[in-house]
């Protein structure tokens, strides 16, 4: 993809850079209050969440550990496959931790749900999901967020983390893509 077809893919910025950073640091002072002398681990969802797990990370003050595993469901296209297979998995017994799953977006929730579902068996001290963008009106299972810091209409976003057959990472903000 060159540089002029790649940029002219970006209809228009939903949430700004500034608006992320602001949201974040409510959320990582949030979690402070509530985890303070507590074990924590933040598992991300790869690879989406990433971007948004460093900037938390960065935000939460208290002891913490990281986590990482990775499930797919979007493959190359703007669509769910509405398979999700878990490729990565955590090495950490959770059993021990109060556990935060840290994710990008909820969309029809299939990947959230199978993900925290896999996790509950595994009889962390609690566990609950942070979401940076929720989509509900996509959704296509019973789930919900025990924080989402954003909702946004159903249209299909890019960047902060957020891909488009692995392009828009890089984006400091979240934009709309256009699917043309």
């Amino acid at each position: 993809m060159n540089n002029k077809e790649y940029r002219s893919r970006i209809r228009r910025t939903v949430i700004s850079e500034k608006e992320l950073h602001e949201a974040i640091a409510r959320a990582g002072a949030e979690i402070d209050a509530e985890y303070e002398g507590k074990p924590l681990l933040l598992v991300s969802i790869l690879k989406g969440a990433f971007v948004f797990l460093a900037d938390l990370s960065r935000a939460v003050s208290i002891p913490c550990e990281i986590g990482f595993m990775q499930a797919k469901s979007y493959f190359e296209g703007t669509t769910s496959s509405g398979k999700v297979n878990i490729t990565l998995d955590l090495t950490q017994d959770i059993s021990r931790y109060h556990v935060i799953i840290v994710e990008d977006i909820i969309d029809t929730g299939r990947t959230l749900k199978l993900v925290a579902a896999e996790l509950q068996k595994r009889n962390p001290l609690s566990l609950k999901i942070l979401t940076l963008l929720d989509k509900p009106s996509h959704r296509v299972v019973d789930l919900k967020a025990d924080k989402s810091l954003f909702t946004i209409p159903d249209t299909f976003v890019i960047g902060y983390g957020l891909d488009c057959a692995e392009y828009y990472r890089n984006l400091p903000y979240i934009a709309e893509y256009d699917e043309r």
